[in-house]
């Protein structure tokens, strides 16, 4: 590694883009403890390149892009352009005090507000789903044709995926075209969002280094399927053990864990403002889109917003520790680390509070009658990011969960995106964000 080789200081802001400064990685060591020089206003650009109107930020203040050494990923480059180095930061005031608008910070509250409570830890999952914009007809979906034809982009991914530290899983081709996902490990805490932030620009890089543009747009294309999301969350005890499992209840679920699922759903519209928030995620989560149709907790059904996977006694695998809540009712355009905090407070509500156990959907909500449709919450998560954001002002739970400020800052940048795309087709607004995202 060239001592001028480029490392860069990074932190996803509220639109999910990535942002910061970079320098050579000899004067690495001399920034660990002091980071780099950062705005407050940075934190209200929108996504689509403009500083939102409505902020509380102007042109004073400074602040500091702390970087967690834990964090540091190098992906080598291409003979052509130099490797991919950066390390995730922590925004802070000059003194080194948490800023109260930096998501990573947000994050950690709630997993410490958690495990202080409970003794709980959470290990979490990030499962990205992403298209590779080809000119080309596509191959059928799901097929080994669409996924050859992704090489030599698939194997090179997946190298650069393990030389950055984020453990994938498997390369699989998706249903809609040119779609892929790349399923990865769980971490513990703030390490499965920061795995997160590091798949989707590590595909980025690799995509780029092969003339390609990868995509993770919530909704590319209005008639077809999106790329969602999928936040898989286990909880451990003090002891490691995991919380979840209990083989005497309904789909193996503990009571704490169905009293966290019933927090999360019974929060769900407000939610939705946090972990589906761009103008084109809503379309996605519709009635039978295999997205999240129906709030409500489902058993092997990819209808639900909250989904159990199964449990696969095929092998050795001990099924204690497979056991988990899928929550498909996230995109790209999500921060994760406020998406994983919310779901973790919204949880951490229904533990609290001893909810009993939602009912479980086991079959398809199309299936259902109108009073079944309204006792699962088939349609209700928000229609649109207007909807979402009145949603979030209303629950006022959710809403104190953020800093005044942060609340300002995120509510401000949706508004400007809400304005942008006011006066345009759904199929233009879905062109504009699959370049950005």
């Amino acid at each position: 590694m060239s001592a001028s080789e480029l490392v860069a200081l990074v932190s996803c802001d509220l639109g999910a883009i990535v942002r910061g400064r970079s320098l050579p990685s000899a004067e690495l060591g001399d920034r660990l403890a002091s980071g780099v020089g950062w705005v407050p206003a940075n934190h209200s650009l929108t996504p689509l390149g403009s500083l939102a109107e409505e902020s509380p930020f102007g042109s004073t203040g400074d602040l500091r892009l702390l970087p967690d050494i834990d964090t540091r990923v190098r992906v080598r480059g291409d003979g052509e352009a130099g490797a991919l180095q950066l390390l995730l930061c922590d925004i802070v005031e000059t003194d080194g005090r948490p800023w109260a608008c930096c998501p990573r910070q947000f994050l950690r509250e709630a997993l410490a507000e958690l495990r202080g409570e409970f003794g709980l830890r959470v290990v979490s999952s990030f499962e990205h789903e992403f298209q590779l914009l080809r000119e080309e007809p596509p191959a059928l979906p799901f097929s080994l044709e669409a996924q050859r034809r992704a090489e030599p982009f698939a194997t090179r991914v997946m190298a650069a995926l393990s030389e950055a530290g984020a453990e994938p899983e498997r390369f699989f081709a998706e249903f809609a075209p040119h779609q892929y996902e790349i399923p990865v490990s769980a971490a513990e805490g703030l390490a499965g969002a920061d795995r997160s932030v590091v798949v989707r620009e590590v595909v980025r890089e690799v995509a780029r280094q092969h003339g390609l543009h990868a995509s993770f747009v919530p909704l590319l294309d209005p008639a077809g399927p999106g790329n969602g999301v999928h936040i898989h969350i286990a909880l451990l005890d003090t002891a490691g053990r995991p919380a979840l499992y209990d083989a005497g209840q309904p789909a193996h679920m503990s009571q704490l864990g169905m009293s966290f699922a019933a927090g999360v759903l019974q929060h769900a519209p407000a939610l939705s403002a946090l972990t589906a928030p761009s103008p084109v995620s809503a379309p996605r989560l519709l009635p039978h889109h295999w997205s999240a149709g129906a709030v409500c907790l489902a058993d092997r059904n990819r209808e639900a917003l909250l989904r159990i996977p199964p449990l696969v006694e095929l092998g050795a695998s001990e099924l204690a520790g497979q056991l988990r809540l899928e929550y498909r009712g996230a995109d790209a355009s999500a921060n994760p680390y406020l998406a994983l905090g919310a779901i973790v407070r919204a949880g951490l509500e229904g533990v609290r509070a001893g909810l009993p156990a939602p009912p479980i959907l086991e079959r398809d909500p199309g299936e259902l009658n109108e009073d079944e449709r309204a006792r699962f919450g088939v349609g209700a998560l928000p229609t649109s990011l207007a909807n979402a954001l009145h949603a979030l002002a209303q629950d006022e739970t959710v809403r104190g969960w953020l800093d005044p400020v942060l609340y300002d800052a995120y509510v401000g940048i949706k508004h400007a995106e809400l304005q942008a795309t006011a006066q345009i087709e759904l199929g233009e607004a879905c062109r504009r964000y699959a370049a950005i995202y």
